[in-house]
């Protein structure tokens, strides 16, 4: 497997952790880059965080709603199933599951 590959999964799971976070399951992509690169040194432009936003899109785990210049990431049925275990969504890591 190539470290491209390894991160992009890596950070699909992170957006959908972060997302699943947030009061309104919400955040825009300026700020899942700035949460990429500051907590797990994954820096890359905010137009690559979108690409990956719009790959979780196709996938049902998010929805996607421009705000001027950035995009507004939700939280959809398929990333709260993913971060579940209920259902798998290939291309994005896979959770621990938890320490019972």
């Amino acid at each position: 497997m190539s470290l491209d590959k390894i991160i992009r999964e890596e950070s699909r799971l992170i957006i959908l952790r972060e997302l699943s976070e947030q009061p309104n399951e919400s955040a825009t992509s300026s700020a899942l880059q700035g949460l990429l690169a500051e907590m797990f040194m994954i820096v890359r432009e905010r137009e690559w965080v979108e690409r990956e936003l719009e790959w979780l899109k196709e996938m049902g785990a998010v929805r996607l709603t421009p705000a001027g210049s950035v995009k507004i990431a939700t939280l959809q049925e398929a990333g709260k199933d993913h971060l579940a275990h209920r259902r798998f969504i290939a291309g994005v890591k896979r959770t621990s599951l938890p320490v019972n």
